[in-house]
């Protein structure tokens, strides 16, 4: 494992076998965090929308989950609704007590 040294305003050269490892190039940027007392360094993508994209690729189809939940909720208020009309002493014209 290299070992570096920090230059006079803080910074760090890392090795070239890490960086071409890596794929870190002139001009990428770095994520640095904190993890206990070490520092990690780690190169983010250029372009981070074209990174995530496919991330949930063969997941459940949320769009099917909603419309699913919606016809079964409509199914309920239908049910409710037909409760409400079939009621003994109700006038079925105005919906009022008889």
């Amino acid at each position: 494992m290299p070992i570096v040294r920090t230059l006079a305003k803080g910074q760090v050269v890392i090795p070239k076998e890490i960086r071409q490892a890596l794929g870190i190039a002139p001009g990428t940027k770095l994520h640095v965090r904190v993890q206990g007392k070490e520092v990690v360094l780690f190169p983010l993508p250029g372009d981070p929308i074209r990174a995530l994209r496919g991330i949930a690729k063969g997941g459940p189809s949320l769009t099917k989950a909603l419309l699913e939940d919606r016809r079964q909720e409509l199914a309920r208020e239908e049910k409710k609704f037909a409760r409400f009309l079939r009621r003994p002493g109700m006038d079925s014209r105005r919906g009022r007590r008889g």
